[in-house]
């Protein structure tokens, strides 16, 4: 029975992200319809619908679902290292440690490269100092740890705020979407998939240790863990797919929050089949929702990073309300 249920899961979360990506390459100010979209996939129709497909929405539909699943691990990862449910890179101030870094190696002029390389050094950088400060005394709490993020996410704020107010007049709206989150220039997501598929193997190599791991580090040891080495592993992967991230579309909110506590509720806390099943999600999650950005309004666009934060903020109260360990 629990094999029939995680095939049905994983089958039903493949059905929904090929539903997901062909309303993404459907859906916009010109609609096309499901077999011309299909026909455009295979470059047998109409020039203008193909091109369309081909190099805007797929690029961009792929992207979307690249980011969500880097973020939706990336939140997996976290709450087991930090052994807390709420725990997720926009909230821990990971996302706004990406951003100002990479927003300062925009500002100096540096290549692609370096930007992504600040970026994940700024995303570590919060990180690891989370994970110091709340579990410096020795006396770890939900609070604790909640209250550590919540500090450094608002000194990045600021930190991203004097960032803008020091760029150039003529790239600040495009920053401005950059940062509330914004696909509209993702659309080469060959980097993208290739980290997705890089975080997500690594992070199924070492779902075994994380079971282990998320019974505490004394329990861990216990049974020969070594705790030390999975513990940067974690921090390494979490970091990457954070940065990756944050340098393709921006700041975007609480999917490395929703994603793994629906897959948990449904699937339970094997990592082995969490960490999947979250890639799947958090990617058909965004498509979704960029999907939804760019038509609720077409020809207008919304910044996707506000439709995840109207989702996320009510399930992150929910769940600080429901569970009395966080009172």
């Amino acid at each position: 029975m629990k094999l029939a249920r995680q095939t049905a899961l994983f089958a039903a979360l493949l059905v929904l992200a090929l539903a997901a990506l062909l309303a993404a390459i459907a859906s916009g100010s010109v609609g096309l319809g499901f077999f011309e979209s299909l026909s455009a996939l295979t470059g047998d129709a109409p020039a203008a619908a193909t091109e369309l497909v081909l190099e805007l929405r797929l690029p961009r539909a792929l992207s979307a679902f690249a980011v969500g699943g880097m973020l939706a691990i990336a939140g997996v990862l976290m709450q087991v290292l930090l052994r807390n449910p709420l725990a997720e890179p926009y909230i821990l101030g990971s996302s706004g440690g990406a951003a100002v870094f990479a927003l300062l190696a925009i500002l100096f002029g540096l290549s692609s490269i370096a930007v992504d390389a600040a970026a994940f050094g700024g995303a570590l950088f919060a990180t690891l100092v989370v994970f110091s400060v709340a579990h410096g005394t020795g006396s770890w709490t939900p609070t604790r740890l909640l209250l550590t993020g919540i500090v450094l996410a608002s000194g990045f704020g600021a930190a991203t705020t004097l960032l803008l107010a020091l760029s150039p007049d003529q790239h600040l709206r495009g920053m401005l979407f950059w940062l509330m989150g914004d696909l509209s220039f993702a659309l080469e997501p060959g980097r993208s998939l290739l980290v997705l598929a890089i975080v997500a193997a690594v992070s199924m190599a070492l779902a075994r240790h994380l079971n282990v791991l998320a019974r505490g580090e004394l329990q861990a040891s216990i049974v020969g863990l070594p705790v030390r080495g999975v513990r940067y592993s974690v921090f390494v992967l979490a970091s990457l797919a954070t940065a990756i991230a944050v340098t393709t579309v921006g700041v975007i909110g609480f999917i490395g929050l929703v994603v793994p506590h629906l897959i948990r509720l449904v699937a339970g806390s094997d990592h082995r089949i969490v960490i999947p099943a979250s890639a799947l999600a958090g990617g058909t999650l965004l498509v979704l929702a960029d999907t939804l950005a760019r038509t609720v309004l077409a020809p207008r666009q919304l910044p996707v990073g506000a439709l995840t934060a109207a989702v996320g903020v009510p399930l992150f109260l929910i769940l600080i309300s429901r569970s009395a360990r966080y009172r």
